[in-house]
């Protein structure tokens, strides 16, 4: 096992062994449970029972081998299941309106599209809370999720910005719209964000590290902006873009250019 796999396994919440994890399932829900991890060769009956708790409470389950649970444990006996919980409980899109309305604020969201990086998330998280993000919405598949690792690169910030995590990241973005927020992402061939007007109630999407905006979700947009570049690398970290980003709507909104 190498140091940085060890370092995961003290970065996430875990729970391991048949009875702790069946536990743990029984009152789980989408808000505390991240993620099952069970073996592939486990018995039948023992994989219907873990399969129909995380059905019932919407919760991934992935079907690894036993190596994969291994490392993850650094070597204790899991039994063949380990549960991931969140480091933090989660948020509904109804709280982050809610947290707009209670500062009489317009609401001012940031919405990650498939951000795999627990670093970048957490970075994500933290630039959010300076610049009065009310909340931050990612996905629940192909995506980092709230975790120890999180939290340290949000350092501190997790427990002031609530996220939420959803199960259709489409359709949460079209009820954004709904609710009169307008919703922009970054591409190459956007409006200079320089010259964007980023007033008024407004979400932000932020792509994959590698692959950008999904194009389903990029058919939502209200509009894109880019980040003009002047030297040859032409694109930034993910957390660095969105940074920029938030930064503009946030200068916006103390009247400055």
């Amino acid at each position: 096992m190498t140091e940085r796999e060890s370092h995961q396994a003290v970065d996430e919440n875990l729970v391991f062994g048949r009875h702790p994890a069946i536990a743990a399932l029984q009152q789980a829900d989408a808000q505390t449970v991240n993620k099952v991890f069970l073996q592939d060769t486990v018995q039948k009956e023992f994989a219907g029972d873990v399969l129909a708790l995380a059905s019932k409470h919407k919760i991934i389950v992935s079907r690894v081998p036993k190596a994969k649970l291994d490392t993850l444990v650094a070597g204790a006996n899991h039994q063949g299941v380990v549960v991931a919980l969140a480091a933090f409980p989660y948020a509904s899109l109804d709280d982050i309106f809610a947290k707009a309305e209670a500062a009489g604020e317009a609401p001012f969201i940031v919405v990650l599209d498939n951000v795999e990086d627990p670093h970048n998330l957490g970075s994500i998280i933290r630039t959010a809370d300076a610049v009065g993000v009310h909340g931050v919405v990612i996905g629940k598949h192909r995506a980092a999720t709230l975790t120890g690792t999180v939290a340290k690169a949000s350092a501190g910030a997790l427990s002031r910005v609530p996220v939420a995590r959803v199960t259709n990241l489409a359709r949460t973005i079209e009820q954004i719209k709904k609710r009169g927020v307008w919703v922009f992402g970054t591409a190459m061939d956007g409006e200079d964000f320089t010259q964007w007007n980023s007033k008024g109630p407004v979400a932000i999407v932020i792509g994959n590290e590698g692959k950008g905006i999904s194009p389903g979700i990029a058919k939502l947009l209200d509009g894109t902006v880019t980040i003009p570049m002047a030297g040859q690398i032409q694109s930034l970290n993910a957390s660095v873009a969105a940074a920029i980003v938030m930064y503009k709507v946030f200068l916006g909104r103390r009247g400055e250019h």
